[in-house]
């Protein structure tokens, strides 16, 4: 689990709720015509700028930014571990003998690239298949990221619209003190979500474009292991190769 995220979220939310406590307006908080207002707008103009391709990984990856790849120095020093013992078990027995460690790998990237050096494939042929894999990786997580930073920008424009709803219902009912108080709460609430949600969705795709970036050089270290492996590189100069990874990893953290 991502403490980080969890410890930013609850910040926020009990920032929020104090500074309305304290001002004895928190039983204003929920407004039912101002939640349908922006969040079903803020959801619908989503429907309109992505395909449901897209619109579907929306609540998956909000699991993938709480409970995320292992992506950390550690782990990427460890796969480069694992990757060295693959290259000296292939030099030792050759590459057709990588295939009595792929049950014992759970990352399916690799398993992806073992499987085509055991299948004998050529070196372009991998080599491009794994780019392949790897752009439109990237081309994905781009995609819902950006799905958050849409509606990050539409969800303030609802909120205006749902406070200039509430204006206009004020003013059509001037002759009625009792209702402009109503339609002043509308009004404002509605203000109040679409710049509150904007300030949750823009973090939110900042922390998975970061995941996502993690998870790309990952891959690609991946990637270059095996293209090593097939190539006959002895694990000295293996690990020459993809410790680069780390550094570029480190740099990007």
């Amino acid at each position: 689990m991502d403490k980080m995220t969890i410890i930013g979220l609850v910040a926020i939310l009990l920032t929020i709720l104090y500074v309305l406590a304290a001002g004895n307006i928190l039983h204003m908080l929920f407004n039912p015509l101002a939640l349908i207002i922006v969040y079903g707008g803020t959801f619908s103009a989503t429907l309109i700028a992505y395909p449901w391709a897209v619109i579907k990984e929306i609540i998956p990856s909000l699991r993938v930014m709480l409970f995320p790849s292992k992506h950390s120095d550690k782990d990427m020093e460890d796969m480069i571990a694992k990757l060295s013992s693959l290259a000296e078990k292939a030099r030792r027995e050759g590459v057709e003998s990588l295939a009595g460690e792929m049950p014992k790998i759970n990352d399916r990237f690799l398993l992806h690239g073992l499987q085509m050096l055991v299948d004998g494939l050529e070196h372009d042929v991998i080599k491009d298949n794994l780019g392949r894999e790897i752009f439109y990786t990237r081309h994905n997580q781009q995609k819902v990221s950006g799905a958050f930073r849409t509606m990050a920008t539409v969800a303030p424009i609802f909120g205006l619209l749902g406070t200039l709803m509430g204006i206009v219902d004020m003013l059509r009912n001037l002759s009625n003190p009792s209702s402009m108080g109503a339609a002043m709460s509308n009004a404002v609430t509605a203000t109040f979500y679409g710049i509150f949600s904007a300030n949750v969705f823009i973090p939110i795709a900042t922390k998975l474009t970061d995941h996502s970036e993690r998870d790309i050089i990952n891959k690609e270290m991946i990637a270059e292991g095996i293209m090593s492996i097939q190539q006959g590189d002895v694990p000295l100069i293996l690990r020459k190769k993809l410790t680069a990874f780390i550094m570029a990893h480190m740099r990007q953290a």
